[in-house]
């Protein structure tokens, strides 16, 4: 089984922190954008190696700004040139605002069965900050019409954590809301300032603060307390589920699973290699529409796939496995990772369970650095074991 990504990299305006590659002339490119994602899939749909769908996720951008007649485009190419599975997860990523009930209601003459909506705060201050469209109001107003108008019972929302002027007692509130909705699936993230964004320039500027380290640590421990104590499975680093409702699709990234990427910006991975389009709409266009697509790639060695093992791997609830080390990447591998993991494994930043290590609550709040420090580095041949 495999996944198809399609990225819709329109956006009515762009947010203070997102260095997604997005655009905000849809209008200008919007037909001809999906022209082109149309002849993508056509050239590029034996990359997956014919693989039946398990999942498809519009992910962007703000998908949500496409209308009912050209999702009804895409999904014919979709239906036309792959395979679907029966009971295939198919996500759209939308904009509280834009679910109107007319357009939640048009949404269910599509095939979509899983919403995961940007809330990011149920604080309006915050989202002032975060420059989103939607207030908190309407972030509730959207979810209960999802469910309630859409029937979907496989809603997701994102929040984040970590922003300027956010108090640990804000994020609580956040929690609590999000756990009064009864989303079956949460997504949380702490904010990054990305380098040639707004926020990070206001940053540099002082017109704002990040958060101390201290009040980053206990709204994560707010976090990871509050949502399992409420039943949620705490699956990967950044996304909780009620049983049931784990996202398919991103855990095919983080299990080896083939995924076809369409559009501007968007990966593919076919276990082996990956490819990656150009971040603009334009040459995008206009290379697909030639016949040709502006597209990278690279092939993976082994050291390559034993790194994505182990960063994939430690982002998971199951870790990752030594003897698969072992087994699959060789002796000298799987000697350099135990030496490696022992500082971790003796401080409890490492839980050992059998074959298995996986990070403990306090590992997964410094997940980069075991991540980084577990890596096959080139020059390591220049160390004994």
């Amino acid at each position: 089984m495999a996944g198809l990504y399609i990225h819709v990299p329109f956006c009515v305006k762009r947010c203070v922190y997102c260095d997604f590659f997005s655009n905000t002339q849809a209008v200008r490119y919007k037909e001809s954008y999906l022209a082109a994602i149309v002849e993508e899939m056509s050239i590029r749909r034996e990359y997956i190696g014919g693989e039946a769908l398990e999942t498809v996720y519009f992910g962007g951008g703000t998908p949500s700004v496409l209308t009912p007649a050209d999702f009804e485009k895409v999904f014919d190419a979709i239906y036309r040139l792959f395979t679907v599975k029966e009971g295939a997860e198919i996500t759209l990523e939308a904009n509280p605002d834009d679910m109107t009930p007319s357009y939640v209601l048009s949404l269910g003459r599509m095939p979509f069965n899983r919403i995961s909506m940007g809330v990011q705060s149920f604080n309006d201050q915050d989202l002032r900050l975060l420059g989103r469209r939607h207030n908190a109001d309407r972030a509730v107003e959207a979810v209960s019409l999802c469910r309630e108008l859409g029937k979907y019972d496989n809603v997701s929302i994102d929040l984040m954590y970590g922003l300027p002027g956010q108090t640990t007692a804000m994020w609580e509130y956040n929690l609590r809301e999000a756990l009064r909705l009864e989303t079956p699936h949460i997504s949380a993230y702490h904010l990054t300032y990305e380098k040639n964004t707004p926020l990070y320039r206001m940053k540099e500027e002082g017109r704002v603060r990040p958060v101390s380290e201290d009040v980053s640590l206990e709204m994560f421990e707010l976090l990871t307390a509050g949502l399992p104590e409420a039943g949620y499975l705490h699956y990967e680093i950044s996304n909780f589920a009620l049983p049931g409702y784990l996202s398919l699709h991103n855990s095919g990234y983080w299990t080896d699973r083939k995924y076809l990427g369409i559009g501007p910006s968007a990966h593919s991975y076919d276990t082996q290699s990956r490819q990656w389009n150009v971040s603009s709409l334009s040459r995008y266009v206009e290379g697909i529409l030639k016949g040709l697509p502006d597209v990278e790639s690279e092939r993976l060695d082994e050291n390559a796939r034993y790194n994505e093992y182990i960063m994939t791997g430690l982002r998971c609830r199951q870790g990752i496995s030594i003897g698969h080390i072992l087994t699959t990447f060789g002796e000298r591998k799987y000697l350099y990772c135990k030496k490696q993991a022992k500082a971790f494994i003796d401080g409890g930043i490492l839980c050992e369970e059998g074959d298995r290590w996986r990070l403990s609550k306090r590992g997964i709040f410094v997940s980069d650095d075991v991540i980084s420090r577990l890596f096959w580095v080139d020059n390591y041949t220049k160390h004994r074991l």
